[in-house]
């Protein structure tokens, strides 16, 4: 075993640089040889629970030796799970005196908009919630100067209730953190480990909910994610590694393992994120600027939008009711719709799928693992869409029990409703289906767009299998499977730049806007992104700024991003950018009306170096015979389809459906009335045949 001093020799020997991703049920990595642009996949189960321990197993299988590996740039689900089982460190809240209950009123919202029922419990209980007297007004000035003795008595009494880490917020810091600042200090010299949040650090930026919120998710993350980080960096240490490890945030960027421990919460969502990154670069490069995409693994679908060639950033995203984090991130629609999400009747005899899930542990019953209940993944096999004698990618399983699977559908689908048992099995995907297109409509046409001109790509594990389904339900006319669907978000973290991003509110009338001093600003947060990106160790092709502001007519309550270039922060400038923004919004300007600047929004964006999607190509050259014949349950009856190994199958070559399509990470199922050409990326290209009624 090494050491963990690696020499300089070592170091500039290491040529891999390895994406990964830690899912529920896989480990999925993306491997780049940068010495011949060659690249690879690697599959392997995940260890729940101890996600170190599948990350450091996928590691082994990379090379010989961690000393070859350059760079690991992991897209990490662990604080998202912490989040959503709220299996966070136990944390106090020091604020002002009479706002200790602004995480609980939130915005006076209710789980079901409708109903008069629903319950909230916040992630920090109101006994750890403590008040100090202190006041900054909304314009900046210090009312009261806060009392720092006062805040370590408070401070003291969280550690006593045994709290792990602590969160510092102040109202109307945003204006002037100036007594936050000195409250941290303070807490700073009594609290026993670095687990202190300020939140006017975390977000300095007007709306005080969102901004308790994102702080106090935040600090409840530090100590599970910044322990998880150490220590798997410490396992990589020890087995030579010498690189640089790197995270992946929400946003679709990457940042520095330091950075995630002192800001996880920008890690929510990272894994899917970085997926949508990856389908981006993978449609523009097939020649499809807008696209669709649709990740489908083992719990939830995730659907997000591209729209000439960029992935739509949301300013907050909320991770469950009640629980905002505000911080730009890609927007993604989830719904429990994978392929281990159970099937039932309810009470009324109306079939649900999901949003229980089997996960992976039991998983679905034909895993035979203790689960009797249906899933879309018994589904799939009951019907001969997936091969239950075919291996279970990275070494999980080495082949299912479809009788397992017939048995749950029969008992708890197709008896309670009356019907045949491969009926029962097509409704289960019927009802899936319908709940992922509703979700690919919320991200189009709830937005503006028009889905039958983006061109559609699913990837996860079970995206490929409903490909053709989906084009259908929405209407899009060209499906995008691309190369290794199963490890797209582990290729996107090998893709991403590094990203910083920053935000300061103004609030202020345009027409009394300084123009100087907002200039001023922006170098401020140019410099304080740019030592971020210079503390990561990483090489950069070229360093990019984006800037925008958050503006709105005066009297409105919600605001329009609007992108400005740095040559235009002119007081004309602005508001033609404003007018062309706010007109493709909503069709229309309001003349006659003021318009007000709320925040500055500035982002760094460190481009790393990019590799030829070309690696991905096939590099047969022959059409390999197909692998038998699968029969496929379709449409109320029996179809004979192919089956085929795709990888195998060269640039060019055609496949008309139905036909089943086998790679190790995932399953392409090719319907009756559609074909798949094989692209020069090696990407599927899926399209409806012309006049075909099947």
């Amino acid at each position: 075993m090494s050491s963990g001093k690696v020499s300089d020799k070592a170091l500039s020997e290491a040529s891999y640089v390895v994406g990964v991703d830690v899912g529920g049920t896989f480990t999925d990595l993306f491997v780049l040889d940068e010495r011949d642009g060659s690249a690879r996949i690697v599959k392997v189960p995940s260890t729940r629970g101890e996600e170190a321990r599948g990350f450091m197993n996928g590691v082994a299988r990379v090379a010989d030796s961690a000393g070859q590996i350059a760079t690991i740039v992991h897209g990490t689900t662990v604080g998202t799970n912490a989040l959503l089982e709220r299996k966070v460190a136990r944390t106090g809240i020091i604020t002002t005196r009479g706002f200790r209950d602004v995480l609980e009123m939130r915005r006076r919202d209710r789980p079901q908009t409708w109903g008069l029922r629903g319950s909230f419990e916040p992630i920090v209980p109101r006994d750890l919630r403590l008040e100090v007297d202190e006041r900054v007004l909304a314009d900046g000035t210090v009312h009261t100067p806060v009392d720092v003795e006062q805040v370590k008595a408070q401070a003291r009494a969280l550690l006593h209730a045994g709290c792990e880490a602590v969160c510092v917020f102040f109202i109307n810091t945003y204006a002037n953190p100036a007594n936050e600042q000195a409250a941290v200090a303070a807490v700073r010299s009594v609290w026993p480990n670095p687990h202190v949040t300020a939140a006017s650090e975390v977000l300095p930026e007007i709306r005080e909910f969102e901004r308790c919120s994102t702080a106090t998710l935040n600090a409840s993350l530090q100590p599970v994610v910044g322990s998880y980080l150490e220590r798997l960096e410490g396992d990589l240490r020890t087995q030579g590694f010498g690189g640089e490890l790197l995270i992946v945030q929400s946003n679709g960027g990457v940042m520095s393992r330091q950075t995630a421990c002192d800001v996880p919460v920008r890690t929510a969502l990272s894994g899917p994120a970085a997926g949508v990154i990856a389908c981006a670069a993978i449609a523009r490069t097939a020649g499809f600027p807008d696209v669709i995409t649709g990740d489908m693994g083992g719990t939830s679908f995730d659907v997000s939008l591209v729209a000439k060639g960029e992935a739509a950033l949301a300013a907050q995203t909320a991770i469950e009711f009640g629980m905002v984090v505000r911080s730009p991130m890609i927007q993604i629609e989830t719904i429990g719709a994978g392929g281990g999400s159970i099937a039932s009747v309810d009470a009324s005899g109306m079939l649900q799928v999901g949003p229980e899930s089997a996960g992976s542990i039991p998983g679905p019953a034909c895993y035979g693992r203790g689960n009797t209940r249906p899933t879309v993944t018994d589904a799939n096999v009951l019907l001969g869409r997936i091969a239950a004698d075919r291996p279970l990618g990275g070494g999980l399983l080495a082949a299912m029990d479809a009788q397992k699977s017939r048995d749950a559908i029969e008992t708890h689908v197709a008896k309670p409703l009356g019907l045949d048992v491969m009926a029962a099995a097509e409704a289960i995907l019927t009802v899936a289906n319908a709940k992922m297109a509703g979700a690919v409509r919320v991200v189009s046409i709830e937005r503006g767009h028009d889905p039958r001109q983006f061109a559609y790509m699913p990837f996860g594990g079970g995206g490929a299998l409903h490909v053709c389904a989906m084009m259908s339900e929405v209407g899009v006319g060209t499906g995008i499977v691309p190369r290794y669907p199963g490890v797209t978000s582990a290729l996107g973290c090998v893709m991403a730049d590094m990203r910083h991003d920053a935000v300061q509110t103004l609030n202020k009338p345009l027409a009394d806007l300084d123009v100087a001093d907002l200039r001023l600003r922006v170098a401020t947060l140019a410099a304080t992104c740019q030592q971020r990106l210079d503390s990561a160790g990483v090489k950069f092709v070229e360093v990019q700024e984006v800037i925008a502001l958050d503006m709105l007519y005066a009297g409105q309550t919600h605001t329009v991003q609007v992108p400005v270039a740095a040559d235009a922060l002119s007081h004309d400038g602005i508001r033609a950018a404003f007018e062309a923004a706010y007109r493709a919004a909503f069709g229309r300007v309001l003349d006659g009306i003021a318009v007000r600047v709320m925040n500055l929004r500035y982002a760094r964006v460190g481009v790393r170096p990019k590799f030829d999607l070309t690696v991905l190509a096939p590099q047969t050259t022959t059409v390999n015979p197909s692998l038998g014949v699968q029969r496929v349950f379709h449409a109320g009856r029996w179809w004979d389809a192919a089956r085929h190994a795709r990888l195998d199958l060269p640039v060019g070559t055609r496949i008309d459906g139905p036909a089943i399509l086998e790679q190790p990470d995932t399953t392409v199922w090719l319907e009756p009335g559609f074909s798949a050409t094989v692209d020069p990326l090696g990407n599927l290209l899926v399209r409806a045949d012309a006049g075909d009624g099947a």
